[in-house]
């Protein structure tokens, strides 16, 4: 009968060590589910660092501003912008003007036209002569040096043409670059009989037109023609003759092609970077 308290005794302490080992066993486990947990929060935060690091290149600010443009850009750009009337156009409008008459010159004002430094003649003297400067006219209206034609720029970019007749004789015409209306057709009252001479020579020898020149400059070189001139080829004596082509392109540089007038092949190519 004494034996049944020690059986108690080593159940109870049985139980006892069970229980202690149970508990230990529980705090173990919830140890390794918190590291667990914190590994998987600390994967999920590198994740998401690594992401952050990615998506900034995605959603980048807006592209830097375009580089500035130099004056002679910015005065190209301020021109072409405004001009609706094609080089194209613009010739043809010119030749309409003179009875038989073939383009030597067509040249978009405002756009690298250092060599036109004379003021044009007023509109409607035939020979080109000024009437009077500052002498106001009886009717109290401008007289003709004031006229709108007279003033270049005053209705917008214009394109200047020369148009010549089979003996040379040179004709101006102005044209309106943005509606294409004929400001002022005259003759140019500044040629000799030298300069006409010269002017037929060189038609003469032009077998191919400014249209096929440009045509061929822009095929070189994607952009707007702004000037189209029929000149000597560098280093000739008159027995070669060229179409200078001026060639804007979408960053406003210009560069001008030579281009043989009898076959259309480029002879000289020379980049304005400024």
């Amino acid at each position: 009968m004494r034996l049944e308290p020690r059986r108690k005794n080593r159940l109870s302490l049985r139980s006892r060590n069970l229980r202690a080992t149970g508990a230990a066993a529980c705090l173990a486990a919830a140890a390794l589910l918190l590291t667990s947990c914190g590994q998987s929060s600390d994967s999920a935060t590198s994740a998401a660092t690594e992401a952050a690091k990615v998506l900034p290149q995605r959603t980048t600010a807006s592209p830097s501003a375009t580089a500035d443009l130099t004056e002679d850009q910015q005065e190209r750009k301020s021109v072409l912008d405004a001009t609706k009337v094609t080089f194209d156009d613009a010739a043809t409008t010119a030749v309409g003007e003179v009875a038989g008459g073939k383009l030597v010159d067509l040249d978009l004002e405002g756009v690298d036209d250092d060599d036109r430094d004379e003021s044009p003649s007023p509109t409607g003297s035939p020979t080109g002569s000024p009437s009077p400067t500052g002498s106001p006219s009886p009717t109290g209206s401008p007289t003709a040096t004031g006229s709108p034609s007279a003033s270049p720029g005053a209705d917008g970019p214009v394109w200047v043409a020369e148009v010549a007749e089979k003996d040379g004789t040179v004709h101006t015409v102005r044209i309106n670059a943005v509606d294409g209306k004929v400001i002022e057709a005259r003759v140019d009252a500044d040629q000799d009989a030298e300069d006409r001479k010269q002017t037929a020579d060189r038609l003469a020898q032009a077998t191919q037109t400014p249209e096929q020149a440009a045509k061929v400059a822009t095929e070189k070189k994607k952009g707007t023609v702004t000037s189209v001139s029929l000149d000597e080829a560098d280093g000739n004596d008159g027995n070669s003759v060229v179409w200078s082509v001026d060639v804007v392109g979408s960053d406003w540089k210009k560069t001008t092609f030579d281009v043989d007038a009898k076959n259309d092949t480029i002879v000289r190519e020379e980049s304005d970077n400024d």
